[in-house]
């Protein structure tokens, strides 16, 4: 038993010769089965009409009497093929066992093409069968392929989608985020201004005000906390922008190939469910012949599998980038209120200090303002002393120069004489001592107008001092943006 498909070896492919020993067939029984049937192409035997007699020759090459010709045209024949019968036209004849073994021979050669031709035609039913068996099962293998072919496109087709899905949403946070990032980087511009705000407006401090306390120090470093979180949110945004542009790129990728994936798949479904008697069917000379092919099923697979690599890996540095940016929101949010709050008590505590010290240069101010009317009033009664001892003394002057007047012995040093001389001097000596005690007075009055102007002076330092810490530099603190706001949520 031969293998599916393919035919016993036909006897009839080879006719068994004709015995040399018989006569060559008469011209009637000349013809056999070699020139039945001609070599035609499949597809132009199937494009041409059936013609049986195509495969008939004529029997004979002399053409039949027409039934239909007159007898004098067959005299007419007769007349020109005359019958000629001598002896030795007898001689030359055929004999009986010729006439015999040429029948004989036909027989077995009309036997012979009659079995030739029965095997051909059981082999050729049976080749038509097992042809058609062969290729109903190569087309339901291939059936089969574009099915599982169709299975895998639709297995990496899913998988493309779940991921893409997900790049999609990561993609999505990612931007959510970095947008929080922008708004939390431009809340920082309002802080840092503030704090530059404090620090040029106390440079309007006077005097002795213009000191590098706590509170200059608190506003210098609150200005570097806030420079510093710039800087690293900053850098995050930009690694966040590099990270959506790649994650783009992926996704990209990830949506190209699902387009291609969409259309291979179209196209093999459709080919799966394509049958022998649907429309749109036809020939396609030579296309078995164009391999227009660019992958096999290993670099096929392997493309889509680095693909979704690459966007997991893609999506899984945008999820840490994304944590990363969130962890900075809040600790650059913590870091500037705190240095806000440290900033706030060391105004705080400064202003408590300057109004302390406004409010005892104050209490001295008003002591020396007191202390200054005190010794204005000495100064008058030391005046008015001086003023009422100069009476004293023009009275015992006089008394001294109208005695010089006493004529001859009547000049005499008595007691009244030295008791005057005595009361001008203590007089004077008097009104030297309160000439002196004037001055100093009015020494003491000057440099009391002197503390008292370095007190006003320093009272106005410190009111303006005040005024900066209180009622400028706090009030503009007072619109410092919350942790919510420095974190980006608003």
């Amino acid at each position: 038993m031969e293998l599916l498909g393919s035919t016993l070896t036909a006897t009839y492919a080879h006719p068994r010769p004709t015995p040399t020993s018989f006569l060559p067939a008469v011209g009637t029984m000349a013809s056999s089965y070699r020139d039945r049937f001609p070599h035609y192409s499949l597809t132009h035997s199937l494009s041409l009409p059936w013609r049986p007699s195509t495969y008939y020759k004529a029997a004979s090459n002399s053409p039949a009497l027409d039934p239909y010709c007159t007898r004098a045209h067959r005299v007419s024949q007769s007349a020109m093929l005359p019958f000629v019968s001598n002896r030795t036209t007898l001689f030359t004849r055929y004999t009986p066992d010729d006439w015999y073994r040429s029948n004989l021979s036909n027989y077995l050669e009309s036997n012979t093409s009659r079995h030739n031709s029965e095997r051909l035609r059981v082999d050729t039913s049976r080749l038509i069968q097992d042809k058609y068996q062969q290729t109903r099962k190569t087309q339901a293998d291939s059936t089969q392929n574009l099915g599982e072919r169709v299975n895998d496109i639709g297995f990496w087709k899913s998988e493309i989608t779940h991921e893409l899905d997900a790049m999609i949403g990561e993609t999505n946070e990612l931007t959510d985020v970095k947008k929080r990032l922008e708004r939390a980087l431009m809340e920082t511009e309002a802080p840092l201004q503030v704090a530059r705000e404090c620090l040029f407006h106390r440079e309007k401090r006077m005097g002795i005000d213009l000191v590098h306390d706590q509170v200059e120090k608190e506003l210098l470093t609150e200005v570097d906390v806030i420079l510093c979180c710039q800087e690293r949110m900053k850098l995050h945004l930009d690694k966040a922008t590099a990270q959506l542009a790649a994650s783009r790129a992926s996704q990209h990728e990830l949506e190209k190939d699902l387009s291609d994936k969409q259309a291979a798949y179209r196209i093999d479904d459709k080919c799966h469910h394509l049958r022998n008697t649907m429309d749109g069917v036809s020939y396609f000379r030579g296309v078995e012949r164009v391999d227009a092919t660019i992958s096999v099923p290993e670099s096929w697979a392997k493309f889509t599998d680095d693909n979704i690599l690459r966007s997991q890996s893609e999506r899984a540095a945008s999820a840490k980038l994304r944590d990363d940016i969130q962890n900075l929101l809040v600790v650059t949010a913590n870091e500037m209120w705190n240095q806000f709050n440290q900033v706030n008590v060391a105004f705080t505590s400064r202003i408590a200090e300057t109004a302390d010290a406004k409010n005892k240069i104050q209490i001295h101010l008003a002591k020396t303002l007191q202390e200054i009317f005190q010794t204005e009033m000495t100064v008058e009664s030391i005046k008015k002393a001086i003023k009422d001892k100069s009476a004293f003394l023009k009275v015992a002057q006089t008394r001294l120069d109208e005695r010089t007047r006493r004529p001859n012995i009547e000049l005499c040093r008595d007691m009244a004489q030295l008791r005057l001389v005595s009361e001008v001097h203590e007089v004077d000596d008097t009104i030297q001592t309160l000439q002196q005690r004037l001055r100093d007075a009015e020494d003491t009055l000057q440099s009391l107008v002197h503390t008292k102007a370095t007190l006003e002076h320093d009272l106005a330092v410190k009111a303006n001092s005040l005024y900066i810490d209180q009622e400028k530099c706090m009030s503009m603190r007072k619109s410092y943006p919350s942790t919510v706001r420095l974190a980006g949520f608003c």
